[in-house]
């Protein structure tokens, strides 16, 4: 039994008004969500914030207390209605792979082709190990594998099925930061290559805007925002995105018609509408300032950290207020040294200061 609801490329992946509840705890909090066809979108946000449980009712692993979820305009999930897992042309990766060691590359790979013959199966996995680059290692076990080999094969056994849905949860976090780096541009390229819509869950913000076409960032079960890494980095719509995402600092300001107020100097917005004198909180990224040595300069280096090729520096200006600014390590200015300032902001946000 399945109920068609009618679909659109735009709308492949459709969450309206999901919600689930363990006893008195609320983990994912009635909210709304479209997937386009072939898009690869990210669940973005902190420990605990609901993101693997909504990969859990996307799969069908877990069932909705309220709200509902259609796959290709195909419902699959309400309070009365639930088509099984294996039903639902869902793959999903998991953060441990979860690999079956007493298998080899191929049983594993070929565990989800049940049903087909024997040269089905065969050429299914072939074509699924070249792709992954896991070609002549069918004979081998999980054990003798790297973790990015793991990494692959398990993807490799996720996309036997041909599932019109892949998830994976936080499928790199267990991997060093090369390897890591590595596997996510592999990973794309194998997914793109394979047209299907793809559904990420990450606490870790450079892999959620580096492999994403769009971003939605979750906080205590709530969608807090959805948009291009590009709007989520510098238009967030709150204050705990802007946070989250980024490093940021928030200086105490106010609005005076067409412009926000604060002792680092006036900045126009383009709200539609802002009372005067509201108070309000001034988003300022550190690849909003920039900063040249100056001995009248405004602001004192008062720390620095190495990042590699950048340096961030806590900068201190009058009145005890302190901004974040960042360089190129291969021209590193030290500490105490006295600097001019200037910032210039593509986006001015603000957050009105609640009492």
């Amino acid at each position: 039994m399945s109920k068609d609801n009618g679909s659109t490329d735009k709308d492949f992946v459709v969450l309206k008004g999901i919600c689930k509840r363990y006893s008195d705890v609320t983990a994912v909090d009635d909210f709304n969500l479209s997937v386009g066809k072939s898009e690869f979108f990210s669940l973005l946000g902190p420990s605990g914030c609901g993101k693997t449980t909504t990969l859990r009712l996307i799969a069908g692993l877990d069932g909705l207390s309220s709200g509902s979820i259609s796959i290709n305009g195909r419902l699959v999930s309400d309070p009365t209605f639930f088509i099984r897992p294996e039903k639902r042309a869902v793959g999903i990766v998991f953060q441990d792979y979860a690999l079956f060691p007493h298998m080899n590359v191929f049983e594993n790979v070929a565990f989800g082709l049940y049903g087909q013959s024997k040269n089905q199966i065969t050429k299914r996995v072939a074509e699924l190990l070249s792709l992954t680059g896991l070609s002549g290692m069918d004979k081998k076990y999980p054990h003798e594998l790297s973790g990015g080999q793991r990494q692959r094969v398990a993807l490799a056994r996720s996309l036997a099925p041909a599932p019109k849905v892949m998830l994976l949860d936080e499928p790199f976090s267990n991997l060093d930061a090369e390897l890591r780096e590595a596997l996510r541009s592999e990973t794309k390229q194998i997914l793109k290559e394979s047209d299907t819509t793809v559904i990420l869950v990450t606490h870790d913000q450079e892999e959620a805007f580096s492999l994403s076409d769009r971003v939605g960032v979750l906080n205590a079960g709530k969608l807090e925002q959805v948009g291009t890494p590009y709007e989520v980095y510098h238009t967030p719509s709150s204050r705990f995105v802007a946070d989250f995402v980024g490093k940021a600092d928030f200086l105490p300001a106010y609005a005076e018609e067409d412009y926000i107020v604060s002792k680092i100097g006036r900045f126009l917005h383009s709200k539609n509408y802002c009372l005067n004198n509201i108070k309000v909180e001034l988003m300022v990224r550190p690849d909003d300032v920039t900063i040249e040595a100056d001995p009248d300069g405004a602001a004192l280096i008062e720390d620095m950290l190495f990042l590699g090729s950048n340096v961030l520096y806590k900068l201190k200006l009058a009145d005890d207020i302190f901004i974040h600014s960042i360089g190129l390590s291969a021209y590193p200015l030290l500490k105490k040294t006295r600097v001019k300032v200037s910032i210039n902001m593509p986006h001015t946000v603000f957050f009105p200061v609640i009492n």
